[in-house]
């Protein structure tokens, strides 16, 4: 019996998107036909979790300017010829973590994606889809063949979910806060269900096929686009990148001559979340119509794959 060797390689700092990943994996790893090989990236120095307010503003340049830092994988065996990869990550600032970019800037990259088929994993408040296609030209970068991908995101109200990200991150208390507050992250029950991907990647790995998986992911509510949402990301990174450079020129990752200009950042943030997205919104469905080319164009790109 030839056995298939899955290599999961993954960053979180809740456990939410492990959560998921393990759910993703059950079916294969209940079968004596694959070997599940889990690699938690590890960064130098660590991020810590809760956060503190200067600690998560400090995150922002470095994530949004690709700027790695130090990444160790311990029990990474590279001797073996995985079959398929898994990475999984989360969004910082509409980018990859940095973790993430640290892997694809580490000499792991290419020895662990060259010439072999990826399955990508995102758990996110709702804004992901500039951040995947970051990983997708990081992976077509190293030599990857992407197969399919995965989104699982907070469903919640946006403007909610902005609160109860934010005290999970920094209290790390998920809620439910009050009356109105939600529980922070994605659904129990989504999580729950993601293990019907891991039995379409089961069904493509028998087969030595990975041709149907992506449409299968996409019919099953594996890919989350809130179109609303995606308009408001796009101008967002744009902007984003223009006060990140500004930023770093103060000083490098935790420099404290920079925290005058981050706490300028973060009231722009917040103004921008709370007065401006809702502007945006209406907007949105005032031009709806003159919009469904881009909206078509986008969910065919998820449907096929990115």
């Amino acid at each position: 019996m030839i056995v298939k060797n899955i290599l999961v390689l993954y960053y979180t700092q809740t456990g939410q998107l492990e959560e998921i990943l393990d759910s993703i994996i059950s079916p294969l790893a209940s079968s004596s036909d694959v070997k599940i090989h889990k690699c938690f990236l590890e960064p130098n120095p660590p991020f810590p979790f809760p956060w503190s307010s200067e600690e998560f503003f400090q995150a922002f340049p470095e994530s949004v300017l690709e700027i790695p830092q130090g990444i160790n994988i311990p029990n990474l065996d590279l001797s073996i010829d995985y079959d398929l990869v898994i990475l999984g990550f989360q969004v910082w600032y509409l980018s990859p973590s940095i973790p993430v970019y640290s892997l694809f800037a580490s000499e792991y990259a290419e020895k662990i994606f060259r010439n072999r088929p990826v399955v990508t994993v995102v758990g996110a408040r709702n804004m992901w889809v500039m951040a995947q296609k970051v990983v997708n030209e990081k992976l077509e970068k190293a030599g990857a063949t992407k197969v399919g991908a995965i989104s699982l995101c907070d469903k919640a109200p946006n403007l909610l979910s902005v609160i109860s990200v934010i005290r999970w991150m920094m209290k790390g208390d998920k809620g439910p806060y009050k009356d109105f507050i939600p529980t922070a992250g994605v659904k129990e029950e989504d999580i729950r269900n993601a293990s019907v991907y891991g039995e379409f990647m089961k069904e493509s790995l028998l087969n030595n096929s990975f041709k149907e998986l992506q449409p299968k992911i996409y019919k099953n509510k594996g890919i989350f686009i809130d179109h609303r949402i995606f308009m408001m990301e796009k101008n967002a990174r744009r902007i984003f990148k223009i006060w990140a450079s500004k930023i770093i020129k103060k000083g490098s990752y935790g420099d404290k001559s920079r925290s005058r200009v981050l706490k300028v950042f973060k009231v722009y943030l917040l103004a921008v979340i709370y007065l401006v997205s809702p502007i945006a919104s209406l907007v949105f469905y005032l031009t709806y119509p003159f919009r469904l080319r881009a909206i078509h164009k986008l969910e065919n790109e998820f449907r096929q794959f990115l």
